[in-house]
């Protein structure tokens, strides 16, 4: 049985370069290495496989099919491996380093503007933010903590609600002719944008006015909240979201209320996270921040 073959680092270079030059010379030039270092490190790679990874035509390098399959996985390992050693750099000297997955538009809308605090406060500790809308495994995913729409006490770990879940109807005032908080009834008659991961939000939201809502699923439809709002400021329909991502443009007149009612739903935003996690200095931290902030946020709203 021939046994599994891991090639290198510079082997794959090599190859993906010759895939992309298809010559050695051009290949061995844009990674300012010697033809001869290039040429080596194809021939071990191609030995060590057992297959051939070109064709050599007329001193050019045509690939074969399973050059053509393996530079897929090749590209896709350097990019990964690249887009790691640059997150890496970008924490500098920092000491602590805290994984969270957080919804992405809390993420941009909520999270990202107050973190300007947390870093001025604590510069020695950086966040790594990835966007994540399904759920989280602790123990499999490697997150310090998640922040999702949930009960405090949902999931394995301990809870932080940070944010009740409320919408608001929004528009442009150009498709509100300029007007403001119009009736219930009259929304049903202008196009309605949907939130794709969230379908029924408009269905609860005339539901709970005791409106028909077998006709207003008839809009236009993005996959997340920040392409909602943007669809509302561009004149595209009426966007049903949360009050927090539309803060900026309520206040810069880009989108006014089209309704003055809010919907209330059941699951806040909320700070998950397992109990190890405290245990760390950093993250204990970054939680007693949240926590303050979020009384501070609540002290100061209107």
């Amino acid at each position: 049985m021939r046994p599994a073959y891991h090639p290198t680092i510079a082997e794959l270079r090599a190859f993906v370069a010759c895939m992309d030059k298809g010559s050695v010379t051009e290949a061995a030039a844009s990674l300012n290495l010697t033809q001869s270092t290039v040429s080596r490190s194809l021939a071990l790679l191609e030995d060590k496989l057992g297959v051939p990874l070109f064709h050599r035509v007329r001193k050019r390098l045509v690939p074969s099919d399973a050059g053509r399959l393996f530079a897929v996985d090749a590209a896709a390992v350097l990019a990964r491996l690249d887009e790691a050693s640059v997150k890496t750099m970008a924490f500098g000297g920092r000491r602590e380093i805290l994984n969270l997955a957080v919804l992405p538009t809390f993420a941009a809308r909520w999270l990202a503007p107050r973190l300007v605090a947390f870093s001025r406060a604590e510069p020695g500790i950086s966040l790594n933010v990835s966007a994540r809308l399904g759920a989280v495994d602790f123990d499999r995913d490697g997150f310090d903590a998640a922040i999702r729409r949930v009960g405090a006490a949902a999931g394995s770990g301990g809870g932080l609600v940070l944010l009740a879940d409320r919408l608001c109807a929004v528009a442009s005032p150009e498709l509100l002719d300029g007007r403001e908080a119009r009736g219930e009834g009259a929304l049903t008659g202008l196009p309605l944008l949907q939130q794709a991961t969230r379908p029924t939000l408009w269905l609860e939201w005339f539901r709970e006015a005791g409106l028909d809502a077998r006709d207003i699923l008839r809009g236009h439809r993005f996959e997340q909240f920040a392409m909602v709002v943007e669809g509302a400021v561009a004149g595209l329909g009426v966007a049903l979201v949360p009050d927090f991502a539309v803060e900026r443009e309520l206040r810069a007149g880009l989108l006014t209320l089209a309704s003055p009612r809010r919907l209330a739903l059941p699951d806040p935003y909320t700070l998950l996270h397992p109990p190890r996690s405290l245990e760390r200095p950093a993250f204990a931290k970054f939680h007693r921040w949240l926590r303050e902030t979020v009384e501070r946020d609540a002290a100061s709203a209107p």
